[in-house]
């Protein structure tokens, strides 16, 4: 019985854990949030008290999935649709590393600006991937505008989803305290 406990515990503890790198990598490039938050979901589900039904696993899968492959079309999209290149797109994503893995490390941006580093590196990477490309200044900006609006787009709806996420596991987990 002890044992049987521990695997719960190890499970429903990486479950969380998971969870909350969901949530993170929600504004971190590089982590694809909503497939690890419904991995998250399938380890609290290998406990023997929690239980998630087929067309639970089906719905959140295909959200998982879909979220995760929009969230490269959305900005290239924004870009695009306000007249930029894939020069911006690339720029974008750039400017969002820099902000969050560099900056951070140079004394920069910390505190409450690295939030703002975070709004402002795509904003910035997207216009300066413009210029560099050779876009004239109005419609550079009106690109950098666009992937912003995109990549603030898919970052929202990745962080819904891993926020819904949590507050699933978080109800269940206080469902199975109090039970």
């Amino acid at each position: 019985m002890v044992q049987h406990f521990d695997m719960d515990f190890f499970l429903i503890s990486f479950g969380i854990l998971l969870a909350l790198i969901g949530i993170v990598g929600a504004v971190i490039p590089g982590l694809p949030s909503p497939p690890i938050s419904f991995i998250s979901l399938i380890l609290i589900s290998l406990t023997d008290k929690i239980y998630y039904s087929e067309s639970f696993y089906f719905t959140f899968g295909v959200l998982a999935l879909g979220i995760t492959l929009l969230d490269y079309y959305v900005p290239i999209y924004g870009t695009k649709k306000f007249g930029g290149s894939r020069a911006g797109v690339v720029g974008s994503t750039i400017g969002l590393i820099v902000s969050v893995f560099i900056l951070p490390f140079t004394g920069i941006v910390i505190g409450p600006f690295g939030l703002l580093g975070i709004l402002l590196g795509p904003f910035i990477g997207a216009w300066l991937g413009e210029t560099l490309a050779g876009t004239r200044g109005d419609l550079a900006l009106r690109a950098a505008i666009g992937s912003f609006i995109g990549f603030l787009a898919g970052t929202l709806v990745k962080l819904i989803y891993s926020i819904a996420v949590m507050i699933i596991i978080v109800r269940d987990i206080i469902k199975l305290i109090f039970s």
